[in-house]
């Protein structure tokens, strides 16, 4: 059952990515309104753990669900900023948390998701990942950072993408010989990976070793191998991730 709604814990979680939007309203990153927060895994001591950490780091959790059919009420009546779901929850242990983010996302656009999962599920996140933006998922082993959680949730809140680099590195390994990125450099995939990851460009820069303008280069250069169509850039890259899933 879903619990009931907590008061406020503390001050906004905030990312260098910009602002995100409530589901019913926006509101800037900075506000003094923490993000709301549902958290859903059928391990209550998990799900405890993790609804515990939130409200440590000032989220406020407003419900919380052991399976997807309350998931889905809880979502509907608390309509969060953000949802945290395990991908495999009762009563089959399949795909049942995969299969409500796509009925949130379809009724709830704004809302963020974050898929938790203790195995890599390629085969059944790549479809809703490759639905856009507020998407996010990782490995329960990289929760046990708090710092790693808290800045997955704030890149989702913020309008972008997280994908656990383990889940990057499978798709790499399945990519086919005739895939679009076959054009890219060595370097230019290590960026387009960490792109798929949800970094910004001066994150790029601290993982490898190089110049924000260094990373810019190769981003500008990225979007024009691909052939991407002349938009904002913020959408090109967005563009770039799928193409980059696509091609897994």
């Amino acid at each position: 059952m879903s619990s009931a709604p907590l008061p406020p814990t503390g001050p906004a979680a905030s990312d260098d990515a910009g602002s995100s939007a409530a589901p019913g309203s926006s509101a800037d990153a900075t506000a003094s309104a923490p993000y709301r927060v549902v958290v859903a895994d059928d391990d209550v001591l998990l799900r405890e753990g993790i609804a515990r950490l939130l409200g440590d780091a000032g989220y406020t959790v407003v419900g919380q669900a052991s399976d997807a059919p309350t998931l889905l009420g809880t979502v509907r009546s608390a309509q969060p900023d953000l949802v945290i779901a395990d991908i495999r929850m009762p009563p089959t242990q399949t795909a049942e948390g995969i299969e409500v983010a796509q009925v949130i996302r379809g009724e709830f656009p704004a809302i963020g998701i974050l898929l938790l999962s203790a195995h890599v599920e390629l085969e059944t996140t790549i479809e809703l990942l490759n639905s856009g933006d507020r998407i996010g998922y990782l490995l329960k082993t990289r929760i046990l950072k708090v710092a790693d959680l808290t800045e997955a949730l704030d890149r989702i809140a913020a309008g972008g993408s997280v994908i656990d680099p383990v889940l990057v590195k499978a798709l790499f390994a399945r990519q086919r010989r005739t895939d679009p990125l076959t054009v890219l450099t060595g370097r230019e995939r290590e960026v387009l990976a960490l792109v798929a990851e949800g970094r910004s460009n001066s994150g790029i820069a601290h993982r490898l070793w190089i110049s924000e303008g260094a990373v810019e280069k190769h981003v500008r250069s990225i979007l024009s191998k691909l052939q991407l169509p002349a938009t904002d850039e913020d959408h090109r890259r967005v563009l770039a991730v799928l193409t980059f899933l696509d091609a897994r």
